[in-house]
């Protein structure tokens, strides 16, 4: 059997030693489909492999046959695709969906049947995201090569019904699983875990009528061996935690609504079997993620009052993130005190209430710490550089940091501080050399503003930190100075505006991904374009204006009203988001309120220079009431053929039949949320473009169309493409609706998560923090 193709291997925040795996790439970035991907891939090249090594009869297994004498394809050399080593054809199959390479690619030739099982293919299968994975193909997958995967991602399959689900224990190798997002009751659970003796880490979700009696013994053997469990909650429970005694790592996702769908308040009392202490003697990794909600606040509080009676002396990890506040209580100020005095963190997150006016990070010890959170606290850079960063003490084993809404973080003083105030460049640059390894850097949600003079600006600093891979910063941090009277505006982007829906655009073939090669760059001496300049590998950027909130909360009624923008913002314009240009691995983009745009002419640059662009997040650009930037986005879009997800939020927003077709073009496009308060759109141009864009499987569309108008498309949309798509999700509401709220419950935590609602995500959790 050919050897593991060499990759990248991930860190994992893990329990005991660092595991390490080689995870594939996100399904469906090659084959589309088994042969038909093939051909379109490798135009003629399919007919050369059959011919020279001829399929075997329909329902022969293939895999075994090892004695196959060398084909004529691969006797050509480089001539065809075979002639490739089984290295470089084993990291090509890595690509294609675990679905596609076992029920179609192993049927091609011989010798793809024989790769395609290789071990390195088969030990870890990832069906998140698979949205072509029917019931039929996973059933069929797993009993194909069920004996052999060790570890399986199917996070996110809500198409999936509980009976298929129930196939997993087929898997008897199974290691590792990742079901959440899945339908599974408490006797299908455990059923599930009874036949899977090996496993170690596990996600699931635990849902209302979960009920822990319902476990069998088998099943608890199993959990009692488990080291890594997530764990998201939709109901007022402890789940599984009681029967996990080995917990090493513990990630808990809390969900839970105040009210039901009735209007009954949900108690936070919890209903478990047998036992309600969990086992936290062995933990390494405790984190907890709440969504609004003081149910959410009670819960947790239950988790954590077993963990101040007795702190874990392994604990390492410990990460708290809570939206508003959450008080401290007695049980949480002992568990602080206890966790300053016995044990050393490598990562670290609070809710901001705990920090506030405490001195507790000057007791804390860390030990070669990786992430940092101190999203929404008050945070002084006084605090900041003689608690954290002690002085200017060597951090270079931090790879993250969330300074996200700590607004005085980098100046002395918060008390006398203001806004609009200057930051202290001093504070920066000191955090800037002693975290001179950062690969995460959220500094937005803040007005962080440069003083003038040579090498003071927030942009020259942060170019130090040459490691970078995402980097989130508030829009008025790029500009070059504060606006004064006699500063000429910002010239328009060097590229040519685009002419609307109806014109196109003649451009040439880039060789170079400079896009500025052969013209004068848009605003030479921008602090912003320098800043781009030197970090050519960025791949998550995200610029969000100070001020900005997304029309759309959670579990809260739509916002009608928003704050008006920085002043300094208005620097920041077409030229800017030309800059941007200059990413070539550019994954995802954010662009929120930026009212400095006249034309949109920047976001041609992006579309024609970020080919490798996946994700587009686009929030208030231009003068609010007025969509300026449409024609441009048009154009844009046209170049955005790896894009996967698209996420619009602009008031007045229309969508037509012009905006469809421009949006058809994104061949990959799976997932769009639009959100526009007033906007309007025209149903036959979305039934055009959902069958036009086959991948498409999420729509979600909240405007100031009438009820009416938007239960009909939506009826619609399913009725047409439901069959086709099984994991079709379509949602189209009036933002303004008093029902808004109770819609959106409905929507799978995948999706509303990564696309429906605004959030920045740069450092937003520890990477690798599971999968």
């Amino acid at each position: 059997m050919a050897a593991a193709a060499p990759g990248r291997k991930r860190k994992y925040v893990g329990a005991g030693a660092e595991s390490e795996a080689e995870p594939r790439p996100s399904p469906g970035s090659l084959w589309s489909c088994g042969r038909a991907g093939f051909e379109h891939h490798f135009p003629g090249r399919l007919g050369d492999c059959e011919a020279a090594a001829p399929a075997a009869p329909s329902g022969e297994d293939m895999s075994n046959d090892d004695d196959a004498a060398p084909t004529a394809a691969e006797a050509a050399g480089d001539t065809h695709l075979l002639g490739f080593s089984d290295e470089i054809l084993l990291h090509i199959l890595s690509h294609v969906p675990s679905t596609d390479l076992v029920l179609n690619v192993r049927r091609t030739c011989r010798k793809l049947a024989a790769l395609c099982l290789d071990k390195s293919l088969v030990h870890t299968v990832l069906l998140q995201k698979d949205y072509q994975a029917s019931e039929d193909k996973v059933k069929q997958l797993v009993k194909e090569i069920g004996r052999e995967i060790q570890q399986l991602n199917m996070a996110g399959c809500y198409w999936l019904s509980g009976s298929t689900i129930e196939h997993v224990a087929r898997c008897h190798s199974l290691v590792k699983v990742n079901l959440s997002g899945c339908h599974l009751t408490s006797l299908r659970l455990s059923k599930v875990l009874s036949a899977l003796q090996h496993l170690r880490s596990l996600a699931i979700d635990v849902s209302p009528g979960f009920d822990a009696s319902q476990l069998s013994s088998e099943c608890k053997a199993t959990l009692s061996r488990v080291r890594e469990l997530k764990q998201t909650l939709f109901t007022p429970s402890y789940g599984v935690v009681p029967c996990c005694a080995s917990l090493q790592k513990l990630l808990l996702y809390f969900e839970i609504l105040d009210r039901t769908r009735e209007g009954a308040v949900l108690s936070g009392q919890l209903m478990v079997g047998q036992s309600n202490v969990p086992h936290y003697q062995n933990l390494r990794v405790f984190y907890a993620r709440l969504a609004p909600g003081y149910i959410n606040q009670e819960v947790v509080r239950l988790y954590l009052a077993v963990l101040s009676d007795r702190t874990p002396e392994n604990l390492h990890a410990f990460l708290i993130s809570v939206p508003g506040s959450f008080a401290e209580s007695g049980a949480t100020k002992n568990l602080l005190d206890s966790m300053a005095r016995n044990v050393a963190l490598d990562a670290l997150q609070l809710p901001k209430s705990w920090l506030n006016g405490s001195a507790l990070l000057q007791h804390m010890k860390f030990n070669n710490p990786f992430y940092f959170s101190f999203s929404r606290c008050t945070l002084s850079g006084g605090h900041l550089i003689q608690r954290v960063i002690n002085g200017g003490k060597d951090l270079r084993s931090l790879a993250s940091l969330n300074l996200s809404g700590c607004v005085h973080c980098l100046s002395a003083d918060s008390a006398l501080r203001k806004a609009e105030d200057d930051i202290d460049s001093g504070i920066l640059e000191t955090l800037v050399e002693s975290c001179c390894n950062l690969h995460h850097l959220n500094l937005s949600a803040a007005h962080h503003h440069s003083p003038n003079g040579p090498g003071r600006h927030l942009c020259q600093l942060l170019a130090r930190l040459r490691h970078l891979r995402s980097l989130s910063l508030p829009v008025c941090s790029v500009a070059d100075s504060a606006p004064r009277p006699d500063r000429a505006p910002a010239p328009p982007a060097m590229h040519a505006v685009p002419r609307g829906f109806g014109k196109k655009v003649r451009v040439g073939v880039q060789t170079c991904p400079n896009p500025f090669a052969g013209q004068s760059a848009p605003q030479p001496a921008s602090v912003f374009w320098a800043l781009l300049k030197t970090l050519p590998f960025l791949e998550h950027l995200e610029l969000i204006g100070s001020n900005f909130s997304s029309a759309m909360p959670r579990n809260e009624p739509a916002i009608r009203n928003s704050l008006p923008p920085c002043s300094r913002a208005q620097n920041v314009g077409d030229s800017e988001v030309a800059a941007i240009g200059q990413l070539a691995f550019l994954r995802h983009l954010t662009l929120a309120q930026l009212p400095g745009v006249l034309t949109g002419s920047g976001l041609v640059s992006i579309g024609l220079q970020c080919q490798q662009l996946q994700s587009l997040s686009l929030a208030n650009l231009g003068m609010m009431g007025k969509v300026v930037y449409m024609p441009a986005l048009a154009d844009m879009l046209k170049h955005c053929k790896r894009l996967k997800d698209l996420r619009l939020e602009q008031p007045y927003f229309s969508a037509n039949a012009q905006f469809f077709q421009a949006l058809g073009q994104c061949s990959s496009l799976q997932r769009l949320c639009l959100v526009s308060r007033s906007g309007t759109l025209q149903p036959d141009a979305v039934l055009a473009f959902m069958a036009r864009c086959l991948q498409v499987v999420v729509c979600h569309m909240f405007t100031g169309e009438s009820l009416t108008t938007c239960k009909s498309l939506q009826q619609s949309l399913l009725r047409s493409f439901q069959a086709e798509r099984p994991a079709l999700n379509v949602i189209i509401f009036p933002l303004l609706h008093e029902g808004l709220t109770d819609v959106i419950r409905d929507v799978p935590m995948v999706h509303l998560d990564e696309i429906t609602l605004f959030k920045s995500r740069v450092a937003e959790e520890p990477p690798n923090l599971w999968w």
